[in-house]
């Protein structure tokens, strides 16, 4: 007998469609942490609510696989595309079917080897910056040298698996708690320091007892929850604005993009991404960055110029364009314009393979920049009129606070708009 969408979610009752808090106690959701994402109940909702049956649905922007996810509950194909290589291996390691006994015999295996086939910690952290583990640079350091040792030997017993699917779940699970032993929180624009960080000592084994505990709680929730309804998937890896079209069919599209506010979302998986070797170089995480949806203005990149079809869009940029002095970075209007293009372009792309009467969903949220607001839902509805697809739900679920530089006061829309395929 299949486990079913509310026994996965336990029933629960929720207070907002667009915050995931409390989504960490559902099964998988868990195993790391996400404060951009929405609730797993807004596919339940959007799957009921379709015109036609929906056999398959896209997630172009797929971060914590919540919708590939809540898919295979609800008996629906899911596609996805993630660009970030660490969360498409968390992605896949979510949606993946496991033995369980060869799973808890690879587990075994990584805590052995990791004590008696200890790796040069050397050959790991050359390639890492200078600031991830001790001595750092000025004495500042995001892993104490100890904390990196276990790391890496539980990283080289990893990589001994012969199982590649039990390898990634190890792999991704260890990710999951490198923020905590580390010297370094992740929020707001990115990572910082914690507070008296140099007076918190991480003692060694923490990295082994929180490893071990989500391993253990990955397993549970394996074991109860591997009878879904549809246990295929298909995860694509790279930019969205490229592989869409490789999609076959697509009748029901739910999403939630970047939001145009200038925060590079590869910063905050930036630890991840560097220990777990994603990346090993400075071109690497040059080129990861360049792939991303152009919501930022980290990285040095070329910015295609705006779309037509949006007066909002036009006086939004020439407002921004007036201030651009007073701007905390000079390519922020061309940004926001570029961004708008990205979005035109994914939405365009899902059109093409969007069944008759097919739907998209998007959350999506505004941005403000020296007092000039950019509304994403009004302008993305203005670009998508008269291109074959009619908006049929517009609905704001809350209002999120602005940067500290613009006060922090709540006054930024985040915002369901739905649309349906002629």
């Amino acid at each position: 007998m299949f486990i079913s969408f509310d026994e996965w979610i336990n029933q629960r009752k929720i207070t907002s469609w667009g915050t995931n808090f409390g989504t960490s106690q559902i099964a998988f959701q868990g195993w790391r942490h996400f404060k951009e994402a929405y609730v797993p109940e807004l596919i339940e909702r959007a799957i009921n609510e379709s015109r036609i049956p929906v056999t398959s649905c896209l997630d172009p922007f797929g971060g914590s696989g919540t919708t590939a996810l809540a898919c295979q509950f609800l008996g629906v194909h899911p596609s996805t595309i993630e660009v970030n290589p660490y969360l498409a291996d968390l992605i896949e390691a979510k949606l993946s079917t496991y033995n369980i006994h060869s799973l808890v015999d690879d587990f075994g295996f990584v805590i052995k080897t990791s004590y008696e086939d200890i790796p040069n910690v050397e050959e790991y952290i050359n390639y890492l910056p200078p600031t991830f583990v001790e001595p750092g640079i000025n004495n500042r350091w995001i892993f104490n040298l100890g904390v990196a040792n276990r790391i890496y030997a539980i990283i080289s017993a990893i990589k001994k698996i012969n199982n590649p699917i039990n390898a990634r779940l190890f792999k991704v699970l260890l990710g999951g708690i490198l923020v905590e032993v580390s010297n370094t929180v992740v929020n707001g624009k990115g990572r910082r320091y914690r507070n008296n960080w140099n007076n918190r000592l991480v003692e060694n084994f923490k990295v082994d007892e929180l490893f071990q505990i989500s391993v253990k709680r990955a397993i549970s929730d394996i074991s109860k929850y591997s009878n879904r309804r549809c246990l295929s998937f298909e995860l694509l890896r790279g930019d969205s604005r490229e592989l869409i079209s490789s999609i076959k069919n697509i009748d029901l599209c739910v999403f939630s993009p970047p939001y145009p506010n200038s925060f590079d979302y590869t910063d905050v998986y930036n630890i991840e991404l560097w220990v777990l070797q994603y990346l090993n170089s400075k071109n690497d995480n040059k080129l990861l960055r360049e792939k991303t949806l152009t919501s930022h203005v980290q990285v040095q990149r070329s910015y295609s110029s705006y779309p037509d079809g949006s007066a909002l869009l036009s006086e939004t940029i020439g407002n921004l364009e007036v201030l651009q002095k007073s701007l905390w970075n000079k390519n922020i209007p061309a940004m926001v314009g570029a961004y708008f293009t990205d979005m035109k372009l994914v939405i365009d792309e899902v059109c093409e393979k969007l069944s008759p009467k097919g739907e998209i969903w998007m959350v999506v949220g505004d941005s403000k920049y020296a007092g000039v607001k950019v509304s994403t839902a009004q302008i993305l509805i203005e670009l998508m009129s008269n291109k074959g697809i009619n908006l049929i739900n517009y609905e704001a679920f809350r209002s999120m606070r602005t940067s500290a530089q613009q006060g922090g006061q709540k006054g930024l829309d985040e915002t369901l708009i739905t649309f349906r395929k002629d």
